[in-house]
C-alpha cells in the first residue's frame, strides 16, 4: 500500500487497484508525456518462479498481439526486490463494471461493445491463448483519436487482464481452475482441458447481461457454475429481444461446447446479422461508444509534491466526533490559504488533487472540488494519549454529516482488525463487512447506501493492517459509488 516515487523510469502518480496477483499503479511517461498504467506482481507471489515467469510471459506476449482491442504493453522491468511488472495503456475510461454501476448501455451500444471484445478475444485466440475470465471488470475503455476527424476522440472497448490467460499448446503448465462463477463456462468450472469456446460462452453471457440488465445464471460458486441450466429467457414484455438475437446467445450460452458457435468470430458475425434484420435500416449508422463524462480527461504530468514546514500539531477528538475535527481544521485552512497558499502538500492535475498529511505519511488523491475543506495535522484515536497522523479532505466543512462529500484518513494504534466497523444509521443499508488480504496486508471494508439527507450518497468504511502495529482507518463520502472506490484506491502510506 506504499506509494513508491518511481518505478523504472516512470513517476508513480496513485494507486489504481489490487487484485490477488497484482497491483496496478497509475504512472507518467516523462519522456513521452503521456499517462500508462503499471502492473506489478503482488508481494506474496514474489517467490513463485512459475507466477513470476507466467507475468513475464503475459507482457511478451501481449507485447505480440496486434489488435487495438486489446490492452497493449508498452515497457516491462523488474523491481529492486525481483519482483516484474508491465507498462501499458492506462483506460482513462475506466471499466463496462463502471458504465454499469450508473446503469445499462444503450443497445446498439452494448452490442458495440461486445463486437469490440469480439475482436480482442479473436486475436487472443488466433495467438493461441484462451482469456478465461472475460466480465465487465476486464473490459477498459480508452480515448483514442478519431480516425475521421484529429480534432475529436473516440472511445475504445479493449480486453486486458490476461492473468489467468492459458496458452492452449501449454495447457499441461500451471492450470488453474479460475474464473468469475457468473460467466465462466462450465468446462472450465469443471476443470476440464479449454479452448477457445470457453471464451466465447462468457461473451455469450456477457451479452445476455448487457442486453437484459441481468445475468443468465445467478452462481455464486465454481460448483454451480459447472452445472448450469437453461437460462431465463432474455426477452421480457418491459423488455423485448428479437428472437433472433436471443437465438444467437442462448448457442453461445450452450453447456455443451459442441453445440455452440465454431469460434468467437463466427459468435460475433451471427450477432450483428441478427441484431441488423431485427432492426432495418440501422447499417449505416456510426458504430461508437459514448464518452463517459467523468472521466474524458486522461491522467496528466504529476507536479511533484513539496514538503511544507510543519505546523503545530492539535489534539484531534475522536472518530465519533469528526465533525469538529473537520470544522476547526477547515476555518483554519480557508483563512490561512491565502497567506500559506495552502499547506497541505498538493497538486492539481485535470480534475483531481492529491494531498499529503504534514508528515508525508498519507496521500489520497480527491476531485478537485472535494478540496474546499482541508487538515492535515493529525489526530488523537480513542483511548491513546499521542497523535497519529490523519488527513481529512472535503467539499465541505460538514461532508461526514451528509452536507457534501470528502474522505478521512487517520492511523491507529493496534494490531488486529477491530471486530465490527462504524455503523450508520443514517444510510439506508449495509453491504455487510468483505475482509481481504493483498500484499500481505489484511483489511475489511464495508458500503452503506442510501446516505445523508437525500438518501443518495455511499459511505465507505475500511481498515487496513499497514504495520504490525498500526491500522489504518479510511472513510469516505461520495455522491457515486465509483467516486468512493477511486477516492478509497488511491489512498496509499508512506513509511509505516
Amino acid at each position: 500500500m506504499s506509494l513508491p516515487t518511481r518505478i523504472g523510469r516512470y513517476a508513480v502518480r496513485r494507486r489504481i487497484g489490487s487484485g490477488g496477483f497484482a497491483t496496478v499503479w497509475l504512472g507518467y511517461d516523462e519522456s513521452l508525456d503521456s499517462p500508462v498504467a503499471i502492473k506489478v506482481l503482488a508481494d506474496n507471489w514474489s517467490d513463485d518462479h512459475h507466477v513470476k515467469q507466467r507475468f513475464v510471459d503475459e507482457g511478451r506476449f501481449l507485447r505480440k498481439v496486434e489488435s487495438p482491442h486489446v490492452v497493449p504493453v508498452y515497457d516491462a522491468g523488474e523491481l529492486e526486490d525481483g519482483r516484474p511488472y508491465l507498462v501499458m495503456g492506462y483506460a482513462d475510461q475506466g471499466t463496462l463494471a463502471d458504465r454499469l454501476e450508473t446503469g445499462g448501455l444503450p443497445r446498439e451500444e452494448a452490442l458495440e461493445v461486445v463486437r469490440q471484445v469480439g475482436l480482442g478475444l479473436s486475436a487472443l485466440h488466433q495467438r493461441g491463448v484462451v482469456h478465461r475470465d472475460i466480465k465487465p471488470g476486464n473490459v477498459l475503455f480508452r480515448t483514442v483519436e478519431s480516425a475521421a476527424d484529429s480534432d475529436h476522440v473516440e472511445v475504445r472497448a479493449m480486453v486486458a487482464d490476461l492473468g489467468l490467460g492459458k496458452t492452449v499448446d501449454m495447457s499441461s503448465r500451471l492450470t488453474m481452475i479460475a474464473g468469475t462463477p457468473t460467466f465462466v463456462a462450465p468446462e472450465q468450472a469443471q476443470g476440464e482441458h479449454i479452448d477457445a469456446r470457453a471464451d466465447q460462452y462468457s461473451l455469450a453471457a456477457l451479452t445476455y447481461l448487457l442486453l437484459t440488465g441481468r445475468p443468465p445464471h445467478q452462481h455464486t460458486t465454481l460448483a454451480a457454475a459447472a452445472n448450469p441450466g437453461p437460462p431465463e429467457p432474455m426477452s421480457t414484455p418491459e423488455w423485448p429481444i428479437a428472437p433472433a438475437v436471443e437465438d444467437v446467445v442462448r448457442r453461445g450460452l450452450a453447456p455443451d461446447r459442441d453445440d455452440r458457435w465454431p469460434s468467437v468470430a463466427e459468435y460475433s458475425s451471427a450477432l450483428a446479422r441478427a441484431a441488423l434484420s431485427s432492426a432495418p435500416g440501422t447499417e449505416g449508422r456510426p458504430r461508437v461508444l459514448a464518452l463517459d463524462p467523468e472521466r474524458t480527461q486522461p491522467g496528466a504530468r504529476p507536479s511533484p509534491l513539496t514538503k511544507q514546514p510543519p505546523l503545530a500539531e492539535p489534539t484531534l477528538p475522536a472518530p465519533g466526533r469528526l465533525r469538529s475535527f473537520v470544522l476547526a481544521f477547515a476555518a483554519v485552512v480557508l483563512l490561512a490559504g491565502g497567506a500559506f497558499g495552502g499547506y497541505a502538500a498538493w497538486q492539481s492535475v485535470d480534475h483531481t488533487t492529491t494531498l499529503t498529511d504534514s508528515r508525508d505519511t498519507l496521500t489520497v488523491t480527491v476531485p478537485d472540488d472535494w478540496d474546499r475543506a482541508t487538515a492535515t495535522d493529525g489526530w488523537q484515536p480513542p483511548g491513546s494519549d499521542e497523535t497519529y497522523q490523519a488527513l481529512s479532505v472535503g467539499s465541505t466543512s460538514d461532508w461526514e454529516r451528509g452536507g457534501g462529500e470528502g474522505v478521512f484518513v487517520g492511523v491507529l494504534p493496534g494490531n488486529k482488525l477491530p471486530a465490527n466497523l462504524p455503523g450508520h444509521p443514517e444510510c439506508n443499508a449495509s453491504e455487510g463487512t468483505i475482509d481481504d488480504e493483498r500484499d500481505g496486508e489484511r483489511s475489511m471494508t464495508e458500503f452503506f447506501t442510501g446516505c445523508a439527507l437525500e438518501r443518495k450518497q455511499v459511505t465507505v468504511e475500511r481498515v487496513v493492517k499497514v504495520a504490525a502495529n498500526r491500522l489504518l482507518w479510511v472513510q469516505v463520502r461520495a455522491d457515486t459509488r465509483r467516486a468512493a472506490v477511486e477516492v478509497l484506491d488511491s489512498v496509499v502510506t508512506h513509511g509505516l
